[in-house]
């Protein structure tokens, strides 16, 4: 699994995305048990879907990175 960063679509809000490669031979139902469960466990959401001529699922997913600030009280 490949991880790449692009730009954020707005200023402060950050993405994490992860590429995953199915094979033609899961069926759809398989797919997306595989895809509800990484989103119900990892807080992941579909950004991209793409079926390829050979019926290869190319699938990117994406959620948010939160940072931590720090606060002072003075």
């Amino acid at each position: 699994m490949a991880r790449a960063h692009r730009r954020p679509p707005r200023p402060g809000v950050e993405w994490e995305f992860d590429t995953l490669t199915l094979p033609r031979d899961f069926s759809r139902n398989v797919v997306t048990r595989m895809l509800v469960e990484r989103a119900e466990i990892g807080g992941w959401e579909l950004d991209r879907l793409r079926i390829g001529d050979d019926g290869v699922r190319r699938v990117v997913l994406r959620r948010k990175i939160i940072r931590a600030r720090l606060t002072l009280f003075g």
